[in-house]
């Protein structure tokens, strides 16, 4: 019984199906467009990110029947979790392309209800700070922009939700309108104490609560597929989570101090504090998961917006390198950065700093600066902005370990970097993509297909340790440095 898990990502849909080991036995994967209206702006059209689920589950299904494995018992949905969308509960058709997590369009919004003193009680409710990244920001400003939508989502014709909510709609022809406790907890709109969406919020950003999706356990039996719109296959979903809570599950982080971080187009370092509600400045509060039986585990999140981002632009924006998987030969053609540091603030600074105005700045170039050394630096970037988080973190001593996944993490001169930074090994499993596997653990846990949490810890297996080197005074100074230039980027839009 093995089962079929749907990652939504950012730039693509990836759809793998996961035996009882653990393993991955099929992939496929179909990209979908990017679209940059205006400069800050990113937007989706939900119909592309359909039809590319569709394609990669096809891809995935066709490659897993190849093998001769047992049937699939349950599928599993993960996604890209702040982006938002609306669509037409009858016909599912979408009248405006979705808004994005990266967008920075709401930064007035922002800006305003900050200066109208609603931070600190948001902040309260949610765990979560006034930014654009956040769902409820988003409607907001389609509230206040798109008068004649905004109409028919008050009339109740459309739906709002995000991307694991609208994709169960499309599988199941509209018979379903759920989310789970990890995604509705990065809308603003949810209460993190009560558990629930809020009265309160939804006042406060204009949102209709009856336009929302209902809130679900994170695995079970949430709804059925239709085979005739969802190729061919008729499956219980039993198990959704937002993408970085996903991969918190899927590396086994079950215990109380087990901390992971997925390097994405973003990275994400989350830290599991199980059923406590923990508060730390600079960091997010957020919902893991909530079990069948309606126990929330929470986690504290740093959420940074550009790190593989910052090696896609070294691709197609400046052009210095052919490929990803490029950077760490190229940038072990020096010993270091030779004081070059770039701060990848391409939208905004997340975690811990919190600019929306900050922008992207490489400074420290000299005439002996070639290629190798921005790249260089863009890799010793990525590994000071997780430890920016990582420090923000309390108790920080407590982390003995940093479990590390996502398309990056395979390349060990970042995760030597990281360790060095850090002072704490970095583990990296044989499975790095962790966040599809998380929704299978999910669909599997919700099917049966695993009796228990404990049964799962069996199948994570390290592929390479990555202990700290060097001495702690240079690891020191060039984060301090790092730190000045970040000071330096913010407040720049």
């Amino acid at each position: 019984m093995s089962v079929l898990a749907i990652d939504a990502g950012t730039t693509g849909v990836t759809a793998v199906v996961v035996t009882p080991e653990g393993t991955i036995a099929a992939k496929g994967y179909q990209e979908f467009a990017q679209h940059f209206p205006r400069p800050g702006w990113v937007e989706h059209a939900p119909e592309e990110i359909w039809q590319a689920t569709l394609e990669a589950t096809r891809e995935a299904v066709k490659a897993y029947e190849r093998t001769g494995g047992p049937e699939l018992r349950a599928i599993g949905i993960t996604n890209q979790r702040e982006t938002v969308l609306l669509w037409d509960r009858e016909t599912l058709g979408s009248p405006r392309r979705a808004i994005v997590w990266q967008d920075r369009r709401t930064a007035e919004i922002c800006t305003r209800m900050r200066e109208e003193g609603k931070e600190d009680r948001i902040a309260a409710l949610t765990g979560l700070r006034l930014d654009p990244y956040f769902s409820g920001t988003k409607l907001a400003w389609l509230r206040e922009n798109e008068p004649n939508t905004w109409a028919l989502v008050e009339d109740g014709r459309y739906a709002i939700g995000t991307v694991d909510s609208y994709l169960i709609a499309r599988m199941t022809r509209g018979t379903w309108h759920v989310t789970d406790v990890s995604n509705a907890s990065r809308t603003l709109l949810f209460d993190l104490e009560a558990g629930d969406w809020s009265d309160e919020l939804c006042g406060l950003f204009g949102v209709p609560r009856e336009a929302l999706p209902e809130i679900v356990p994170s695995w079970g039996h949430i709804a059925t597929s239709d085979p005739k719109v969802f190729a061919g296959l008729e499956l219980p979903i039993a198990g959704i989570a937002g993408d970085q809570q996903a991969a918190l599950f899927g590396q086994t982080c079950f215990e109380v101090g087990d901390s992971k971080c997925t390097y994405g187009t973003g990275s994400f370092i989350l830290t599991n504090t199980g059923t406590e509600v923990v508060r730390s400045e600079g960091l997010l509060t957020t919902a893991a998961w909530r079990s069948p039986e309606g126990e929330t585990t929470y986690a504290l999140e740093g959420s940074i917006f550009v790190t593989g981002a910052a090696v896609q632009w070294l691709r197609d924006g400046l052009q210095i390198v052919g490929a990803a998987p490029e950077t760490e030969a190229i940038a072990r053609t020096v010993p270091d950065s030779q004081g070059v540091v770039f701060v990848p603030a391409l939208t905004g600074l997340g975690a811990p700093d919190w600019d929306p105005h900050a922008r992207g700045m490489i400074i420290g170039i000299t005439r002996g600066t070639t290629r190798a050394h921005i790249v260089r630096a863009t890799l010793e970037a990525i590994a000071f902005e997780v430890r920016d988080v990582v420090e923000t973190l309390p108790d920080r001593t407590s982390m003995p370990v940093l479990r590390v996944d996502g398309g990056a993490s395979s390349n060990d001169l970042l995760c030597q970097i990281q360790a060095d930074q850090l002072g704490v090994p970095v583990e990296r499993p044989e499975i790095v993509e962790t966040t599809a596997l998380g929704a299978a653990f999910l669909a599997g846990l919700g099917a049966g297909v695993w009796p228990s949490m404990a049964d799962l810890e069996g199948t994570w297996h390290l592929d390479r340790r990555f202990e700290p080197e060097g001495d702690r005074e240079s690891a020191d100074a060039a984060h301090d440095r790092w730190r000045d230039a970040v000071e330096r980027s913010k407040g720049w839009a």
